[in-house]
């Protein structure tokens, strides 16, 4: 049975880059494929992934292409033009996120007011990250402005790892609530933030920077080949990552900020970071997708409720944009670029490590329902946002809307 699951993951794979084509110019995604292809399997073969592997299994390829895309997309955004409108990302972080866990917060207590207000923080917290490979269609769209394109990436690339002490620190107090110790928590939550905060850009920066400057001196020397500029690439990311995670910094900011230094400091050509991420990037967000359907799709329906639906469809709607609406005010965007933004907040891969990080490390009462609200947010996200990205997308097309002017600064003292 194990045998013919491989044969129809293969075939399915191969049909699917013989159509590839035609696919990415329909409302088809790559993610829809494969979620669909791997709860099929999973349906199929409910033993294709042993029961004590399977969330292991999940939570490291999801960490595994997580690191990749956030290093790999921050490598091909220009400093340059992102400077001109670097108020759309920071008033996103820095306003809209917080106003989306405030909000997401008091929206999971209504509809569960017997949840511990930790809990309902914990929820909101673990979906307000943003996913960067379930926004590659718009991110990579032409037709979108780049100051838009940008603006999805960078939040993208820098809210995982701001949302990492909410997380945490929310887990902690829904722990708490029910009178139980956690062993592993930080003796201090603010030091511990602080330093995630501080050594993982730091980190991020130094490497990217070094690096950037070691692989163009042995260009320059023709000491190495284009291949293995893709594999000093990959490995970099990951050196980047257990390092952050080494010194107490976080990962997922080095990754994100290490990417958007190499990228800009290489003088030599990056189309090998291109490359790379049409051709094994892709095979591990087919991976990624595939298991995610297999394997946790089915857990989360079978803990699902009324309760998990409309959190889920609140999460991806007004839990979302509405902040993203308040913190874009001021900046000079039309209606259309501020909704588009607000609704381009797709939810995967680190919304699901984060939830398998706290389900086995956190005795929380409800966990199984706290895995099963974002996983079925997740799931929904990949159709919803699969299918409106190419037609919301050409809206941009011959709109005044298209032209990437500088957005309007806000006078001093506002």
């Amino acid at each position: 049975m194990h045998h013919t699951a491989l044969l129809l993951i293969l075939l399915i794979i191969i049909a699917f880059a013989l159509l590839s084509r035609r696919i990415s110019a329909s409302l088809i995604s790559l993610p829809m494929v494969f979620m669909a292809a791997g709860m099929g399997l999973g349906a199929l073969t409910p033993d294709l992934v042993p029961m004590d592997m399977q969330q292991e299994l999940t939570q490291v390829i999801a960490e595994i292409t997580l690191i990749i895309v956030l290093f790999a997309d921050a490598s091909v955004v220009k400093l340059k033009s992102l400077r001109q409108n670097l108020a759309i990302p920071l008033r996103m972080l820095l306003i809209g996120m917080p106003l989306t866990v405030l909000l997401g917060t008091l929206m999971a207590k209504w509809v569960s007011p017997e949840a511990a207000w930790g809990t309902a923080m914990l929820v909101a917290a673990i979906l307000t990250p943003t996913d960067a490979a379930l926004g590659q269609a718009v991110v990579s769209s032409p037709s979108v402005p780049e100051r838009i394109r940008q603006s999805i990436n960078v939040e993208s690339g820098l809210n995982d790892g701001l949302a990492v002490p909410v997380i945490l620190a929310s887990a902690l107090l829904a722990v708490a609530a029910t009178g139980t110790e956690v062993a592993d928590a930080p003796n201090n939550l603010w030091t511990f933030a602080l330093l995630q905060l501080t050594l993982g850009p730091l980190v991020g920066v130094l490497f990217g920077w070094g690096f950037a400057r070691l692989l163009d001196a042995a260009i320059d020397r023709g000491y190495v080949t284009v291949i293995y500029q893709g594999i000093l690439f990959l490995a970099l990311a990951f050196l980047i990552y257990l390092v952050a995670e080494t010194v107490g910094g976080n990962g997922f900011i080095a990754v994100f900020l290490g990417g958007l230094t190499f990228g800009n400091q290489l003088r030599h050509d990056t189309t090998f970071i291109e490359e790379f991420m049409e051709s094994e990037g892709q095979l591990l967000t087919i991976a990624t997708f595939l298991i995610f359907g297999a394997v946790m799709v089915p857990l989360a329906l079978s803990h699902a409720s009324w309760k998990t639906v409309a959190l889920a469809l609140m999460y991806l709607s007004v839990i979302r944009m509405i902040p993203i609406w308040i913190s874009l005010t001021g900046l000079g965007l039309s209606a259309y670029e501020k909704t588009f933004l607000g609704w381009f907040g797709p939810r995967g891969l680190a919304s699901i490590l984060f939830a398998l990080l706290i389900y086995d490390q956190y005795p929380i009462p409800g966990s199984d329902e706290i895995l099963a609200c974002v996983v079925l947010t997740v799931m929904i996200s990949v159709v919803l946002h699969g299918v409106s990205a190419q037609p919301m997308a050409q809206r941009f097309v011959g709109s005044g809307a298209a032209k990437d002017a500088p957005v309007k600064q806000a006078p001093p003292g506002h």
